[in-house]
């Protein structure tokens, strides 16, 4: 038999204000990473700057949920990890895809997207299992 869910008791579990804080963090990630893609596509090839933004990515938002995790440490590794990438998955659909390029075309492109998202997964993940190692 289904166990129905009771969506409202859910959404008064959220704690909003720490959801807020791992946002805003994850957004000065996805930031960062825009602006590197931004200048290695000045000054390199289509070809070279998805590889630096690729290796990029996981560097920046290991710097970053370290940051988060020495002042905040709100959520677990596994929730911080989950929430970084739903939120750049989120903002790199609507306001890269839909808005800048017009195109859902990005997706296609593994080493662009998909990759980068798996990496920003576990470079979060492990920054934050070495932080919690550290207390």
């Amino acid at each position: 038999m289904k166990q129905k869910i009771d969506y409202a008791k859910l959404l008064e579990k959220i704690d909003y204000a720490k959801l807020l804080i791992v946002l805003i963090y994850a957004f000065i990630g996805w930031t960062i990473c825009g602006v590197v893609k931004f200048i290695g596509t000045a000054v390199t090839s289509e070809f070279i700057a998805p590889i630096i933004h690729a290796v990029a990515a996981p560097i920046i938002f290991a710097v970053v949920s370290s940051f988060y995790f020495k002042k905040y440490d709100l959520t677990t590794p596994l929730e911080t990890a989950a929430l970084f990438v739903a939120f750049v998955v989120l903002l790199d659909f609507v306001v890269v895809a839909l808005l800048i390029n017009k195109s859902l075309a990005m997706f296609g492109n593994v080493l662009e997207t998909w990759i980068r998202f798996v990496l920003i997964f576990i470079s979060t993940y492990y920054t934050g299992r070495h932080e919690e190692k550290k207390t």
